[in-house]
């Protein structure tokens, strides 16, 4: 229980009353507020509220849901409070009625609100009583699976224009569409001599892209994704990651290709076979995956791979230097003369305004030493790794999902896969 502002009042005009009546009288009178007060607060108690929330059940990482806390039956005195936690940021959090709050999480897994708390004021308006809502709303949070839907309906939309059907057996032998420029990536026998003859420059075929493809995505959940994403909203690196993941997968569904995961440290510790409308499979199985201090095998992941069938691999990890990722280095040859690898990096806004941009005085100079040499580290990294045969992208964390599906898409159009 709690007084109102109206106790303080009445307390304060008591002892103003002090200079003209006598004592005995304004503390009798300041007894009778106090023991107003209470009944006041002891009626407020009675009939605790009986409160209803509607949560969504799931909500994706890093964008606002609606959360709605009213009392049945309806009470529109009724103050209403919910609260949220380290990694769940709740606006609006306070309402009178009727609580229409906006619940943003930053961290993925499962989580639990607190209690919704509603104050009733006593009748006489000077005592208040805070009663528990019971549990808490519990949300499941996943990966940013909205921004992945958008972008696998911007595919979707445009299937009639790009010619996308089913197909039976991999390879070239695919529907002749179109003549377009030579890209360094083309197969040498994509090249149309025709054509290059005719117009003085390269020129390749452009085939249907093919459906039923695999995809395989291998998000490295060790020490490396435990690091800041550099975003500026708290996201790790790993959160990122997973955002790319959904995307990637959501794009496959859309494409009608199989889509499957492994994450790994030093161990296995998801995997998934590639499946036809696999997407949501892929998101839940990953959504609450948390970053280990762990050094990463990715060799036995890529052994994890396997299968005879050539398949889109992406690798969401991070290129800190030649000695963290050595072993990535020795892995990936084998993998690329399989399957199609394409390696996936954050580059750290801060990092690169720090490289590129003119120091101010001694410490900036120092700092910007720092992050040349550390962009020369990863620029080193990933000359190796398209020398292996990878394709190797570098985007900032909100551009990375855009940009691995742009590199799958890719890959199907070129007839990597």
């Amino acid at each position: 229980m709690s007084p109102t502002p109206r106790v303080a009042v009445a307390v304060a005009a008591c002892g103003v009353l002090a200079i003209l009546l006598p004592g005995w009288l304004c503390l009798l009178l300041t007894l009778a507020i106090v023991v107003a007060t209470v009944v006041d607060g002891l009626l407020a108690r009675r009939h605790p509220p009986r409160l209803r929330v509607d949560a969504p059940a799931i909500a994706p990482r890093g964008l606002p849901v609606a959360v709605t806390v009213r009392p049945e039956p309806p009470e529109p005195g009724l103050r209403l409070r919910l609260a949220g936690l380290p990694s769940v940021a709740v606006e609006g959090g306070e309402g009178r009625g009727v609580l229409d709050a906006r619940v943003t999480a930053r961290r993925r897994g499962h989580h639990r609100l607190p209690a919704p708390v509603a104050r009733r004021t006593g009748p006489l308006r000077l005592g208040r009583w805070d009663h528990g809502g019971g549990e808490g709303p519990a949300i499941r949070v996943l990966p940013d699976y909205r921004t992945a839907h958008r972008l696998a309906i911007a595919i979707r939309s445009g299937r009639a224009t790009t010619g996308l059907r089913r197909q039976g057996p991999l390879g070239l032998g695919t529907d002749f569409d179109h003549v377009r420029d030579y890209a360094p990536e083309d197969d040498i026998r994509q090249v149309n001599w025709r054509a290059s003859d005719r117009l003085g420059r390269p020129m390749s075929n452009q085939r249907r892209v093919e459906a039923d493809r695999d995809a395989v995505l291998l998000v490295d959940s060790g020490r490396l994704g435990a690091a800041p994403s550099g975003a500026g909203d708290g996201s790790l690196l790993l959160d990122r990651w997973l955002d790319a993941a959904a995307a990637v997968a959501a794009t496959a569904d859309a494409l009608d290709d199989h889509v499957g995961t492994i994450a790994y440290d030093a161990r296995i510790r998801r995997r998934l076979a590639p499946r036809r409308a696999g997407g949501d499979a892929v998101v839940r199985a990953l959504h609450d995956l948390d970053p280990r201090p762990v050094d990463s095998d990715h060799e036995r992941a890529f052994r994890a791979v396997g299968g005879s069938r050539r398949a889109f691999v992406l690798v969401l990890t991070d290129l800190l230097d030649e000695a963290a990722a050595g072993p990535l280095l020795a892995a990936a040859p084998v993998l690329a003369r399989r399957h199609a690898l394409c390696v996936a990096a954050i580059e750290e806004p801060r990092l690169r305004a720090l490289a590129t941009t003119a120091p101010e005085d001694e410490v900036g100079a120092l700092a910007q030493a720092v992050a040349v040499d550390v962009r020369a580290a990863r620029d080193a990294v990933a000359l190796r790794l398209r020398a292996a045969g990878a394709v190797v992208l570098s985007a900032p964390p909100d551009a990375l999902a855009a940009t691995c599906v742009r590199a799958y898409l890719r890959a199907k159009r070129r007839v990597a896969l």
